[in-house]
Parts: C-alpha cells; structure tokens; sequence
C-alpha cells in the first residue's frame, strides 16, 4: 500500500493503534494482530522502515552485524533472505522490512503519510483520540508509540539560513531522489555516526568538502565484507545458537567480554588482545574484549590511548592529530562511529577540517557559513548531520494529553519517567516501545511482553492499565542512581540530552542489561503486573 490513505473511517475504533512504521512497530502490529486484537499502524513517511526509509544520505548502513537484524518469529523467513553483507546498506535493510510488510500482509492494516499530531486520552471512556494533520481523527482502547529513539531530526538554530543561496538538509530527512553532490562545494556540520558515513562516502566525489566539527570522536573500522552465498548458508545453520548467543550477553550482540579486568593483565598481554580484536569487524573491538573496557576507570583510559594511536598512525599531519585525536572524553562515553576510510578522508587536498569549537559558525549568508574568526566557508551545499533530540523528542513535540490534561511537556520536564521503560505514570493504556541494545535482538522480548500485557488487559475484562507512581519513582530513582555510575554521563551527548538546548541533563537509556530488562518484565508480569494499576 504506497501513497497516502486516509486516516480512518469515521467511527471506527480500534483496541490498539500503533505510531510508528520501523521495525517496532512493524514487530508490534504482527505480534498484536496473531494476538486477535484489531490493530492499525500509522506511518507519517510513505514507506515503512523507520530510519532506514527517511537515512536515505550516502554511507548510511548498519554499524551492528546485518543478520542480527533478522526477525525471528518465522522460520520461513528465516530461511529465505539473504543479508548481502555484514553490515548492510540502508537500501538492502529498506528493502528487508518492505518484504516482510508485504510477506506477511501487514499493509492491510498501515496507513502510509499519515501524520500524527495529538493523543489525548479520555479518563471517563478510558480510550485514546488521536489527531493527524490531513484533520482525520482515530481512536482506540491501547496507544502503542514506536517511533525510534532516533527519528526527531535536530538542526541547531544559525542565523541568516534564509540568506543562503544553496541547498541545505539534515542527514536524517535525505530527499528520495538524492542530491546532486558531484564537484560541488560541500559543507558538513556534525561528525557522529551519520557525519563519519556520509564524509567518508561523498569525500571524492565532491569538490570541496569542509567539515565543520565540534568535538573530535573516537572512530574504528567497520571491516565489512560481503556475505557470499556460502556464509549465508553457514549463518542460517547456526542462527539458533546466534540468536541464543544475543539473548545471554549484556548488549544482545552475539559476543560479550572474553576476558576479566583489564589491569590484572601485563601492559604487553593487554596490548596482544587490543590487537587482535581491532582487526575485528564492528563492535566487537570493544565488547569482545576486557570486562571493565566500557566502564569509567583505568581500564577504558588505557584501551581510549590504544585507540588515539590508531587514529594518529592514519593522519598526515600533526595538525590533523591534534584536531582529531580526542581526549575530551571517555571511550565509549558517546556513540563510537564505525568506518572505513574516514580518517583517510582530511588527507586529502579538497578536504577541510574546521574547528568550530575554536571558532563557531556565527550565521550563514549567501555564498556560505561564516566562522568567528571572520572566515568565509563558500559553500553550495550544507548538510546538517547534528542528529537527533533522541528518545523524547519525537513525541514531546505533539499535543500528548494524558489522565487529567497532564501533558508530555510537563512530565518529562525533568527528563523522562517511566516504569520499567515502558509505560508512565498518569498516562493509562500508552506503551512507549524502544528497544534495548542491539535493536531487533532486544526489540523481540520486549515487543512480545508489551503484547502479553495489553492482551491481559484487553481480553481479561479490564479497562485500562497505568503504571502506579510509587512504582515509577522507585524505578526511576533506581535508574538515576545506576546512571550516574555510567560512561555516557561523563559526555555531552544525545545520551544525555546536552545535544538539545533547554533539554534536561541526564542518561536517558537504562543501566540494565538486555537480559536483567527481561528478567524483570517477566517477574512483574508473572507477579500479576506488579507496580501496574488495573481498571
């Protein structure tokens, strides 16, 4: 089903409605409609996928190994596609998550370019109306939210955008047609993950390429390589084992740490290993190594200075080292892009690296982007790749009523609150579904959970269902306390909101690993949903 569809029929009410068409909430509506519950999923973009339909920029692809991805609720499916790479492209992922709409007869029940703009619960029917902005309405007993916690594009306000005479865009709203970069002067602002994949990729293809870079990261080869008919076969046989394998470790990946403490360890035997697991592909030059690597502490310094002297053995000049090497945080603080060729990329002599931590873009005019220092930066082209206002962002900006009139805005002004990560308190019957870790490895048991939950309260009589707030402060005062112990509080990062200005300082992802969030959503639920209010 491609273009746009109308909201709903005038009436029709729905036991769930689900916002949000990547691999969330696609799971969500499969697992809900064999669960016998009439479903709707509503999708603002005209194709599914989620990220990997609006990341259309060059270099998008997977960064965490492509046949974790697979979806394991059918084996049929299992058995007949074919991942082409290790980390695949984000047409090949696009691509996936189109077969199993259509495999599945899921576009049946998905409403394409359907924009939600409110959800407004209504205490005396107990059900939920939701607003779109053609002007339909829908409403239902159960809202389900799976819009990513990656989908609320962030660009940074700069004076004169209107002045500027070129083309600018956000990496995470790529037009579908592409952009026309060849020979062109190209300006890049932001170097996390989708700056180091699309720098990489558009680097010697343009004509000037300046990248306009605030803090230096720690980046490491992806390693990838295609996925020949005989590996794939080799994957589909032990896909039990790899699965198993993702459903035991911390992170859901399908490797964990293989050693104890670092420092109990010689300074050479620590070195042999880092060296052995940097010619690994991905991730697992970091969670396949010591224990206490991703952990504050001497450990991960040690493993951060192994790391500065990759980077400085692939730059030209001391002036590149001192610009990208960093040191400003922990290793594993932020988001660790992976790439091959990146730092390769500010060797060459169409390439610029400018500082704007030094001297900050102060507007934009006609020809280009102005920095303090005075400096024109002539630009045809400027993209920026500032991500997102992570996990909150995509439904703080909608009209989100709950019990009383309370809004979103309001109780997540201090940083979101929830009970177990998936439900708030004095919002009944809302499930928030974002997954844990590696995505569809920790996205499986919670969508399953989330279906067990809402079939108890639908199918048992029950009207509604809300998180206790005794339960939701204990858990978040848990959260809080476990968070500050934690790598990604000794950064400014999405991780913490200190991307987005006026946002609340704090860790916004759980300290728990994937299998203890599991553990602990089966004893609550098993303890007749403990901490939940039913009505």
């Amino acid at each position: 089903m491609s273009g746009h569809q109308p909201a709903t029929v005038p009436g029709d009410h729905l036991d769930v409605v689900i916002v949000g068409g990547g691999p969330s909430g696609l799971l969500q509506l499969h697992h809900l409609r064999e669960a016998g519950l009439s479903v709707r999923l509503y999708e603002q973009g005209e194709g599914v996928g989620g990220s990997w339909y609006w990341c259309r920029y060059p270099g998008c692809r997977f960064d965490s190994e492509s046949y974790t991805y697979a979806y394991t609720f059918s084996e049929e499916l299992l058995k007949e596609w074919d991942f082409r790479e290790l980390y695949s492209a984000r047409a090949d992922t696009e691509r996936y998550f189109n077969h199993v709409a259509d495999e599945f007869g899921l576009r049946a029940d998905i409403r394409l370019g359907a924009e939600v703009t409110s959800a407004v619960y209504d205490d005396a029917a107990a059900t939920w109306s939701l607003g779109f902005a053609d002007g339909s309405r829908a409403t239902c007993s159960i809202l389900v939210t799976a819009v990513g916690h990656l989908s609320a594009a962030y660009a940074p306000d700069i004076a004169g955008i209107e002045d500027f005479r070129g083309t600018w865009l956000h990496t995470g709203r790529w037009p579908a047609d592409g952009v026309d970069l060849a020979g062109k002067r190209v300006g890049v602002i932001g170097t996390g993950a989708s700056g180091v994949q699309l720098v990489t990729s558009i680097a010697s293809e343009v004509g000037h390429l300046s990248v306009f870079q605030r803090t230096a990261t720690y980046c490491v080869p992806l390693r990838n390589k295609a996925i020949t008919a005989e590996y794939m076969d080799e994957l589909r046989s032990r896909y039990d084992e790899i699965f198993e394998t993702c459903s035991t470790t911390p992170t859901a990946f399908p490797y964990a740490a293989a050693y104890g403490p670092a420092m109990e360890y010689s300074a050479q035997e620590r070195h042999e290993v880092y060296e052995r697991l940097w010619q690994e592909p991905g991730y697992k030059k970091w969670l396949a190594g010591f224990s206490d690597t991703m952990k504050p502490g001497p450990a991960n310094e040690d493993y951060a200075e192994f790391v500065r002297g990759k980077i400085r053995e692939r730059l030209g000049s001391p002036e590149l080292v001192e610009k990208l090497v960093p040191y400003d945080h922990p290793f594993g603080a932020k988001r660790i892009p992976c790439e091959d060729g990146y730092y390769e990329v500010f060797n060459q002599s169409n390439v610029d690296l400018v500082d704007v931590r030094a001297n900050p873009i102060t507007h934009l005019v006609a020809e280009g982007a102005v920095t303090a220092d005075g400096v024109l930066h002539e630009l045809d082209v400027l993209v920026f790749a500032t991500g997102y206002d992570a996990f909150t962002g995509a439904l703080t900006t909608l009209d989100f009523r709950g019990s009383g009139g309370l809004t979103l805005q309001e109780k997540f002004r201090d940083g979101p609150r929830s009970y177990l990560g998936v439900m708030s308190a004095g919002f009944p019957n809302w499930f928030n579904v974002t997954a844990p870790g590696n995505f569809v490895r920790g996205l499986e048991p919670l969508v399953e959970w989330v279906t067990r939950c809402i079939a108890h309260v639908l199918q048992g009589g029950h009207r509604s269902i809300e998180a206790e707030q005794g339960a939701e402060d204990a858990w978040i005062e848990r959260i809080n306390s476990a968070n500050e112990l934690r790598l990604q509080a000794r950064a400014d990062s999405y991780f913490t909101g200190a991307n987005i200005p006026g946002k609340a300082r704090g860790v916004l992802t759980s300290p728990d690993s994937v299998p203890d969030g599991v553990a602990m959503r089966n004893e609550v639920a098993a303890d007749g949903y403990r901490g939940f209010r039913l009505g």
